[in-house]
């Protein structure tokens, strides 16, 4: 019996084949396009977070507990250099770097400004951050570092520097004493972020210390992983190594970066009204050719109904038919959009000026879309519930039908 409904699901489906291929047509283009489209999506995001992260903030950063809601300068991490190389030894990564921050007034001859001294490990500093990649002019500090300091170019250009300019700087150090030096600028960066190029200056770990008091700490440890699905694993073994010390945290980038998170719900918000738009648009493609395939056949309905069939059974049929056209439209749509998805994940994705953008802010120059089973099904698999709801009023008209009034139906 189930053998039979088949069949005359399947032979009613082509009964009109320009418009059941014309119904299958729409679904493999909305199921390619969704294929790609949340592909996409989802390496941008992975492209999104990494830039972001690699700019400054790292994958994973090890605090004093508290640090990172009220960054105070006596809440550090002992021993700063000494724990980062043992975390090198043991994660056997080069990706790790330890950071000292303090807040002061950086002066030239002319002008004065406040804003945040960051003391960096300037021979591992290039692992986790992009920023010594985004030098300008001059270079980028060196092992030999020290009273050398490198400034953002929207910085340089309020206290009128240049590279082979001295700057002073005024802070409080950890124990509340007076931090003071001398630097001389080697190199100014843009990030093509104003905030971050007026308001943020570098100088070795090592002179850092000394100015400020540090004693050998710092404020924290910055570790950057090779694939953001990598992150909570790598936290874990962190968060062991550093068992023995209860007064420091390791967070990942979600609490790092609370906005980067948001940013990205937001986008998918927005991205998913757009394919809302397109869902529909096929869900009311399956509706009309159902409902004018249940209107042609009001007679055969009819007829079969006066020999004894059920309503349930032509319903039940309706939907069979509407499920075969489901899975054509998804099984062909979800191939061609795997095989554009899967070339471009190779080759890259680039769009007009992106290559320009990209040398500017030292960023990839091209997207690569994400594959996984996720952003195969996920559309499609949404575009045939669709299908069958939209289907369910053709076929609940059947229950309606009277089998005498159907039969003189013309």
């Amino acid at each position: 019996m189930i053998n039979v409904s088949l069949r005359l699901a399947w032979r009613n489906l082509w009964r009109y084949k320009r418009r059941t291929w014309l119904t299958v047509g729409a679904m493999i283009f909305s199921n390619s396009l969704l294929v790609f489209s949340i592909s996409l999506q989802f390496g941008s995001y992975d492209m999104m977070i990494n830039n972001t992260l690699q700019a400054f903030t790292g994958h994973i950063q090890i605090q004093h507990d508290g640090y990172q809601d009220d960054p105070k300068m006596r809440w550090v991490v002992p021993d700063v250099v000494g724990t980062a190389d043992s975390l090198r030894a043991s994660l056997g990564s080069n990706e790790i770097a330890a950071r000292g921050a303090g807040f002061a007034l950086v002066s030239s001859e002319d002008r004065s400004y406040g804003l945040q001294i960051l003391g960096v490990e300037p021979g591992f500093e290039p692992n986790v951050s992009t920023i010594p990649g985004l030098i300008k002019q001059g270079r980028y500090l060196n092992n030999d570092s020290y009273e050398e300091i490198i400034i953002g170019s929207v910085l340089a250009r309020n206290l009128k520097v240049s590279v082979g300019d001295e700057v002073t700087f005024l802070g409080s150090g950890r124990d509340d004493s007076f931090a003071a030096g001398v630097a001389k600028v080697v190199g100014i960066f843009e990030t093509g972020s104003a905030d971050i190029d007026r308001s943020m200056v570098q100088v070795s770990l090592a002179y850092f210390q000394d100015s400020f008091a540090m004693k050998g700490s710092g404020h924290s440890i910055v570790l950057h992983a090779d694939n953001i699905d990598d992150v909570p694993a790598l936290q874990a073994r962190v968060s062991a190594l550093i068992a023995d010390n209860d007064k420091l945290v390791v967070l990942d980038w979600e609490t790092l970066q609370p906005g980067l998170k948001q940013a990205i719900q937001a986008d998918m918000t927005s991205a998913w009204f757009m394919y809302s738009v397109l869902i529909v648009l096929v869900a009311f493609s399956v509706l009309n050719t159902q409902l004018m395939s249940v209107l042609e056949r009001t007679r055969e309905f009819g007829t079969m109904m006066a020999l004894g069939l059920k309503p349930s059974r032509l319903a039940r049929l309706v939907m069979t038919e509407t499920v075969m056209m489901a899975g054509l439209g998804l099984g062909i749509g979800v191939l061609i959009g795997f095989i554009i998805t899967a070339y471009l994940s190779v080759v890259g994705f680039s769009y007009p000026g992106m290559e320009e953008m990209a040398a500017r802010f030292n960023l990839p120059d091209r997207m690569y879309p994400s594959i996984s089973l996720l952003s195969l099904l996920l559309g499609p698999g949404i575009v045939a519930i669709g299908s069958l709801l939209a289907a369910i009023y053709p076929a609940l008209r059947l229950y309606l039908l009277l089998p005498i009034e159907a039969m003189r139906a013309v």
